[in-house]
This record gives C-alpha cells, structure tokens and sequence, in this order.
C-alpha cells in the first residue's frame, strides 16, 4: 500500500456509500457497498487471513475512491448501478451466484406477488436487479412492504396474519382492489428503479387532489406512502468533499479530451426508437448526470407520424425534446449509430452547439460530428472525406462502458413503452 493510499484511507468517513478500487492504471476492479465506509474498505488492508481470490485482488489494489449516501438502502441501489456501468473484473471473479438476487413481480397476474430470485424467467414477469446482496435487498424489501403492502405468495384469498399487520393491500378482507393494489406495486417499481424523487412528488400532489375531493380514505393511505417514502429519502450528492466527484470520473474526463470540451459533460441524455414495422413508434430519453442514471428525468415519446424510418423519427424526437426549455439541456447527446444516423440530426443540434456522438455498433467506434471534431486526437482515429472523425477506443475503457451503459438503458426504455402501447393496442 503506497502512503497516498494510506493518508487516504484515513479520512474514509463513518457513513454509508459505496467505494471503488482500482488498480494502478486507473482501472475500476471492483465496487462495493458500505453501511459504515471507515470499517469496511480499511478490513482489506488489515492483517487478517484471506481468502486466495480477496487477497489476489488486495494485490492489485492501488488506490480506492467512495461515494457518501445517506443510508445503507442508497447504497445498494447505487453499488447496482456502478456494477452495470464500471464491469469490474474482480466483481465477477469474486461473485457467489447465490448472493445475486433479482426482485420478481408478476404484473401480468390478476393478483401479483413480490418474491426474489437468482436467476430471471422469460415469463412476462418484471424483473428488478441485479443486486448483489441477498440479504440487503431482503431487509429493503420487508422496509418497503410497510410503505406498499404487498403479497410474498401467490395469491390465494386467505386471511394471514400479514392481513392483520398491514403487510397485505387487504384484498382477501375487501380492503382494496386488484387494480388499485397494481397501481401500488408500479410505484414500488419505480422506487426500486430509481425514480424515488419523482414519485414522491407525485404521491404529494395525489394526496392534496384526493383531500380537496373528500377522498380522506384515499387520502390516508398516501399520507403514509408519502411520509414513509420521505423517512427513506435518498439523494447521491457529488461534492466537492468526496473522493469521487465528477473531475476524478476517468470516463467523463475521456469524453472531455474526446471532444475538447472545457469541463467534462454532466449531463448526458441518450436515445432510442422501437417500433414494429413502423407500428407503435416510440422514443426513449434517458438521462445520466454525473455519469450515474437520472430515472427521475427520463422522458418517453409516442411518435406523431408513424412510420418506419427511423431517421425521420429520431429528427421529430430531438425537435420535440428542444422545445422542452423546462428542461436542462444536455452537455452531450449519444445516438445510437454512425455517421448516417449523425448527419440525419446534424441540422437540428448544430445550431444549439451542444455536443454530439454517436457509438457504431461495429468495434463500438466512437463517430464525431465535424463541429465538435478534436484535431489533436488524429494520431488515434480517422477523418473522413466531410470531416466526421471515427476514435477507437478499446471496449475495456470507461468511456466506451459508460457509452455502452447509456445506450442499453435507453435501448431497454424504448422497447419497454413499445411493448406496452402493442399490448393496450392488441386489448382494444
């Protein structure tokens, strides 16, 4: 351990976050959670007998940053993320396949269940995860039940003694409804999705709609969504206390460099078109600020011309997206695809000056529009004939994981609200 590392370790605070180690070029190799940071990253340093592949990665440990959250439930949906974003090698080389766990809920079931399990279906049911502790993500759950009461078995219309401690929405004793009980389940989804500050939001307004109409029942109930929710607030401040601030993130200070920006891009939105042959066109708008998922501002659109050209789509969408001045701007806007996909949009954003990239498919190259093109970098990528630049850059680097994390989210929201537009429109 270099004495960098050892006047750092000694400022780890006592709270709950979530820390990263990395090796000596920089490398995230492994991410993990902390209910008390101070204790649990200095136990790898310490003297105590090891198991071969901890003490491996102890090896190769060169330096170690953390994020501070505000609970030990923070952390684990934060540990999730960087898991997702970073693929560290040492998390998979480290993982016991019993300790990842998945959260299944069958919406599709007249009166669904909440359960756990380590390895998800192609059943129709939802499946939140991964996490990567058992027991943290058991204790979340029997947390949140108290908020939105839910079944842990299928349902079978007897009376338990969960009915009597308000663990159950109360069907079997007419308590509620099936839909309303499905209405409760979606906002324990976006909670453990991520979309926490929003939907408090919501639930206040809800809850003032429902008292000025006499509703005081209604009312009731999400006075105590409302107020449980707030007891388990969270919100990931990057300041400029934490190790880990948005100048120290290898993959934004890459995109900087990349294109010869004058501070790395905080916010990031990314984009993406499903459709079935032109069918239930819609469009995703994810957000990541600081590098991490915003779900709380992503946005989802229903195409006002249905057609099957997805050039012509993304064009409507990102005409739309800018009309939204309540919105933050982005500091950079991803596309999936190259230089055609680039130059379809090119007329749109070129005038708003905010960068723009796209990440090709083939050897996931990174193509830059001739505006933000960075000539410094030719030595390491490609100009063609009109000036877009085309930068290869290995798939191991942060940059191109982040890059390929934002993508896929924004792959997996689109084809989500698709599939849900097909199936009211097979309803009809």
């Amino acid at each position: 351990m270099t004495d960098a590392l050892k006047a750092k370790l000694k400022t780890l605070p006592a709270s709950p976050g979530v820390y990263f180690h990395k090796d000596k070029s920089g490398e995230v190799i492994y991410v993990g959670k902390a209910a008390v940071l101070k204790n649990r990253v200095r136990q790898y340093f310490q003297n105590t007998e090891k198991d071969p592949k901890t003490a491996a990665l102890v090896q190769e440990i060169y330096d170690t940053d953390w994020i501070v959250v505000d609970t030990e439930m923070d952390a684990l949906f934060l540990e999730s993320e960087m898991i997702k974003r970073y693929k560290p090698k040492w998390n998979i080389l480290l993982r016991d396949d019993k300790t990842v766990s998945y959260v299944r809920i069958d919406m599709k079931s007249e009166v669904p269940s909440v359960s756990m399990t380590r390895q998800p279906l192609d059943d129709g049911a939802r499946y939140i995860g991964p996490f990567y502790a058992k027991n943290t993500i058991a204790t979340a759950l029997r947390i949140l039940r108290k908020v939105f009461p839910y079944y842990d078995k299928p349902f079978d219309g007897k009376k338990t003694l969960n009915t009597d401690l308000g663990l159950t929405p109360g069907i079997e004793i007419a308590k509620t409804t099936p839909a309303a009980y499905k209405k409760d389940l979606r906002k324990l989804i976006r909670y453990l999705e991520g979309d926490r500050e929003k939907l408090i939001r919501e639930i206040e307004k809800e809850m003032k709609a429902e008292a000025r109409l006499g509703h005081f029942e209604r009312a009731a109930e999400l006075r105590n969504q409302y107020f449980g929710l707030k007891g388990l607030k969270k919100k990931i401040v990057f300041s400029d206390k934490e190790f880990l601030d948005i100048s120290s993130d290898q993959a934004l200070r890459q995109l900087q460099k990349l294109l010869n920006l004058k501070s790395p891009p905080r916010r990031l939105e990314g984009y993406d078109i499903s459709h079935e042959q032109g069918t239930n066109v819609v469009a995703s708008m994810v957000v990541f600020t600081n590098g991490v998922s915003d779900r709380s501002e992503y946005r989802k659109f229903k195409l006002r011309r249905q057609q099957n050209n997805d050039f012509a789509n993304m064009q409507e969408i990102l005409e739309r997206r800018l009309k939204h001045t309540e919105w933050q701007y982005p500091d950079l806007v991803l596309i999936d695809g190259g230089k055609p996909q680039l130059a379809a949009v090119a007329d749109i954003l070129d005038p708003t000056n905010i960068p723009y990239i796209g990440l090709a498919k083939e050897f996931e190259t990174i193509i830059i529009p001739p505006k933000f093109a960075n000539t410094k970098l030719a030595k390491i990528s490609k100009f063609d004939a009109k000036g877009y630049q085309s930068v290869s850059v290995s798939a191991n680097t942060h940059v191109v994981k982040l890059l390929q994390r934002i993508r896929d989210e924004s792959h997996r929201f689109a084809i989500t609200y698709h599939r849900l537009l097909k199936n009211k429109t097979m309803l009809k």
